[in-house]
């Protein structure tokens, strides 16, 4: 057997170390991460317990707007009457803009319904009242029918309860269990992960963030502890507790930091209050000292949290892969070829929140342009221009994620894989040997076949080498 062939023996045991999932981070380089995470997860930790609300504050209902106790109600009869003999008359309809009549004639003269509600829950449990809905009413009901009815204990006793909506459970839980059924399905144990991340980002939503908001603690300070709490539970718990998702969970803290320190700056210059909805100035005559404008900012965090550990988690395992098929590429590499792949992200990302806001706001949208308001009228409008430094600065956060994601994951695998590949080197005895001391020396480690004295194999190995020279 050649020198040559002889070198080549050794290869396809040495290339076995290069296919599936890749190998742990050195020891050092868990220290490093760990020095950084632990304290950030301390800090979290206790953050909790100090800000921990131990639940919403009481307070007797006012009876406006959302603030009504709610129990349920069947509509137990439907009957038609004459409008007239209920005192119901139809809401006037506006002209036309282009001068036609106003539409809803085809509802005039119809009959009204008059619907008998049956209370199924709390103490008034068997009361029933009246309530009458006219033909050009955008909802209508009929017998059997589930519903929502608030109760007003200072209205006289037949006021005292009327329709604030329908009970919608039964679909709502449907789709949530066709929803959790496809993820499970396709996401196997991951998806089921996920759902269960799904279910903490909840519990700390419900049961601290908007309970310590509500007992008057700083709404920024809230959401950031909240925030790191549900990206750790929710990260840790989706992806592992590896290296890979220790690099998403810094890049997505580096952003989050960079999302409030710009909007607390641009939410101050453009002098916003955060009071630009009737629900908002609801909870704050409710409760005077929540800080509007922090709730405001603390939206922005909460709301940006979601799609950051998308971007991270994306530009990591990104890195992580292209590592994995090349291993000899350099930091500087893979940084260039992870971020063409973020910049891909990018688009997509920026084009998904502004529609999102876009859609969240179209009623208000389609009011300016009733209105016919300038471009600059609308923008500079508060309950506007709100959404567009809660759009911007999110997505600045967003674009930002995504170099520095990389440029930290490129550094964690690129110092990782030099630190491991020497030893590799040595431990298998191929890749940096050649010619005749390849055989000797492959041959001399693995102990298993003796050598000849011209460096090749004796039996089988030796035969095949006979026969590819001749």
């Amino acid at each position: 057997m050649s020198a040559h062939e002889s070198h080549h023996h050794p290869a396809p045991h040495s290339h076995a170390h290069s296919h599936g999932p890749a190998a742990p981070v050195s020891r050092h380089l868990r220290k490093v991460i760990a020095a950084v995470l632990i304290p950030f997860a301390a800090a979290v930790a206790v953050g909790l317990v100090v800000l921990w609300p131990g639940g919403a504050p009481p307070h007797k209902p006012s009876g406006v707007g959302f603030d009504q106790p709610t129990e349920t109600a069947r509509v137990v009869k439907v009957a038609e009457v004459n409008c007239a003999d209920v005192h119901a008359e139809q809401q006037p309809q506006p002209p036309s803009p282009t001068g036609q009549p106003p539409t809803g004639g085809a509802d005039k003269g119809k009959p009204c319904q008059q619907a008998t509600i049956e209370v199924t829950t709390g103490e008034h449990k068997g009361r029933t009242f009246q309530t009458v809905v006219t033909p050009d009413a955008l909802r209508h009901y009929t017998t059997g029918q589930e519903v929502v009815v608030s109760y007003s204990p200072k209205a006289p006793k037949d006021l005292q309860y009327s329709i604030s909506d329908v009970d919608r459970s039964f679909p709502m839980w449907l789709l949530a269990a066709i929803f959790a059924f496809a993820v499970v399905i396709v996401g196997r144990l991951r998806g089921l992960l996920a759902l269960v991340a799904l279910a903490a980002s909840f519990v700390v939503l419900t049961l601290f963030i908007l309970p310590a908001i509500l007992q008057g603690s700083n709404p920024l300070v809230v959401a950031v502890v909240g925030g790191s709490a549900i990206m750790l539970i929710a990260l840790y718990l989706c992806h592992g507790l590896t290296a890979r998702t220790s690099v998403a969970v810094l890049g997505t803290l580096a952003s989050l930091l960079l999302i409030g320190l710009l909007g607390s700056v641009f939410i101050g210059w453009a002098l916003l209050t955060g009071n630009t909805d009737d629900t908002t100035g609801l909870v704050h005559g409710l409760y005077p000292d929540i800080e509007i404008r922090g709730l405001l900012l603390a939206g922005i965090i909460i709301g940006s949290l979601g799609v950051l550990d998308d971007v991270t988690v994306t530009q990591t395992a990104a890195v992580w892969e292209l590592k994995e098929a090349d291993p000899s590429a350099g930091w500087r590499k893979l940084y260039g070829a992870a971020m063409r792949i973020g910049r891909d992200h990018i688009a997509s990302v920026v084009n998904t929140l502004v529609l999102a806001y876009a859609g969240a706001a179209l009623p208000l949208l389609l009011l300016f342009s009733i209105a016919q308001s300038s471009v600059g009228t609308v923008a500079s409008s508060e309950v506007v221009a709100e959404e567009i430094v809660r759009t911007l600065v999110g997505s600045i956060g967003l674009v930002a994620a995504v170099p520095l994601t990389t440029l930290l994951a490129t550094l964690v695998v690129s110092a990782d894989r030099k630190e491991r590949s020497a030893p590799t080197g040595d431990e298998t005895g191929a890749g940096h040997l050649t010619g005749a001391e390849a055989g000797a020396g492959a041959v001399g480690v693995t102990g298993s076949v003796p050598a000849s004295p011209t460096g090749g194999r004796q039996g089988r190995r030796g035969g095949r080498g006979k026969r590819r020279k001749q």
